[in-house]
């Protein structure tokens, strides 16, 4: 494997930890959220449309981050190979 190569792989995995750390923060903060407020919510109605809100923002903010990393396999070359370029352009002219 060529050293590009192992850059891009490198880049990419460091972006799929992230991507699933920002999902369990994600997951832990709105439940967290939901589970300390529930008490206080008074109506039974009320407290379906919460459910239902936080469980809309949990999965549609989770199938977003998980097609942002599906996109970024599909063309990791391309979008970690810019980066690799750039930032290599911009080291060797700070030298």
């Amino acid at each position: 494997m060529s050293d590009l190569q192992q850059r891009v792989e490198a880049l990419y995995r460091s972006d799929v930890l992230g991507s699933m750390l920002l999902i369990v923060c994600l997951w832990a903060t709105i439940l967290f959220v939901l589970f300390m407020t529930w008490p206080y919510v008074p109506d039974a109605g009320i407290k379906l449309v919460v459910a239902v809100a936080a469980a809309a923002v949990l999965i549609f903010n989770t199938a977003a981050i998980l097609a942002m990393v599906n996109h970024y396999k599909e063309d990791k070359d391309f979008i970690y190979g810019l980066d690799i370029k750039n930032a290599d352009a911009y080291r060797n002219r700070k030298s």
